[in-house]
């Protein structure tokens, strides 16, 4: 992956990644089939890092897209390796985009129903920071760099295998905690 003229990532095949800030202070991504001076088409991703709300756009089939919603575990693993936490970084930008575009809706949504479980699961370890930087090395950086390669498919799978081993690990153990104490309290 090198940059263009303007500093954007380019990789072998001229796919272009530009991420800017505007000067009301919300961030950009803007992902280009090809060279951004040539004859294109783009798919546009806004955040509001005080909303929390993001919207897509593209020129490939005009499709507009205006959502919210967190990426928990790359949320947890970037608060854990930056000394400040920006909710607008490369990588969250790069993940939101590829989730919008390429992820189902019922992975989306298990996502969200399992996630906030494996973080707070892993929150509770003594080392921490060991696994947030294991999920970042093998889940998040593995996945932005097939992304940014255009390989999609690698990036999917490697997304939903992950998620399906973590929530065996860290969810399935919290659930059930979850659901023994509230047995416990039914039948006090």
């Amino acid at each position: 992956m090198g940059r263009d003229k303007y500093g954007h990532y380019v990789n072998e095949e001229g796919v272009t990644i530009e991420v800017h800030d505007d000067s009301r202070g919300k961030t950009h991504t803007n992902f280009y089939d090809k060279d951004v001076d040539k004859d294109h088409k783009s798919v546009h991703v806004n955040y509001d890092a005080d909303s929390g709300e993001y919207s897509t756009n593209n020129n490939v089939d005009g499709s507009n897209d205006r959502s919210t919603g967190k990426c928990y575990l790359t949320t947890a693993c970037m608060k854990n390796l930056q000394e400040s936490f920006d909710d607008s970084c490369y990588e969250l930008n790069i993940l939101r985009w590829f989730r919008d575009n390429f992820v189902s809706k019922e992975d989306i949504r298990h996502y969200y129903e399992i996630a906030p479980s494996i973080v707070n699961a892993i929150d509770q370890e003594k080392n921490n920071d060991q696994f947030y930087k294991y999920i970042y090395d093998n889940v998040v950086s593995y996945c932005i760099k097939a992304i940014e390669n255009g390989d999609y498919a690698n990036a999917y799978s490697r997304y939903k295998s992950s998620i399906l081993s973590l929530e065996e690990t860290y969810a399935r153990k919290e659930l059930q905690n979850r659901l023994v104490k509230t047995l416990k309290r039914k039948t006090v």
